[in-house]
């Protein structure tokens, strides 16, 4: 595949004045034109990605079948009512995974600051965690990770 000289020089032009653009943005008082950049990331994909779709919707053939128009979940084919409930366990496995994985999330900034945080931050930590242990003695003592019931 032949790439013209012209196609080259006008990419490394059009670099050139974007670069250097940024970099007028970059060093000038303003603030607010700081924030261009971001701007272009953000509605840069959100374009790029919504006119994707929209030419696909348009130019993408149109074959609808009454298999292709059947319900469909991982690879597994649908029987008996969706509406039947689910057992409770499942909900609480998933709350009590956000609130120790979150508890978890509290420990990174003690980590980062340990030093400056000293004996003071140490026993805050203790109490953290000791508030904790006493939630999951509580729910090993109820039973709650229990599956066999």
């Amino acid at each position: 595949m032949k790439i013209g000289w012209a196609v080259v020089l006008s990419h490394v032009i059009i670099f050139r004045l974007i670069h250097s653009f940024f970099l007028q943005v970059a060093q000038s008082g303003d603030s607010t034109l700081g924030y261009l950049p971001i701007g272009i990331q953000l509605v840069f994909p959100i374009v790029l990605v919504g006119g994707i779709i929209l030419l696909t919707h348009i130019f993408g053939p149109k074959r609808d079948s009454d298999e292709k128009l059947q319900n469909f979940e991982s690879g597994i084919e649908g029987y008996g009512n969706a509406r039947r409930p689910m057992a409770i366990k499942y909900f609480l496995v998933a709350i009590l995974f956000v609130l120790f994985d979150v508890e978890v999330i509290f420990f990174y900034p003690y980590a980062v600051n340990f030093r400056e945080l000293g004996w003071h931050g140490f026993l805050a930590i203790i109490m953290f965690v000791a508030f904790f242990l006493c939630g999951f003695i509580y729910i090993i003592k109820k039973g709650a990770l229990n599956w066999e019931e």
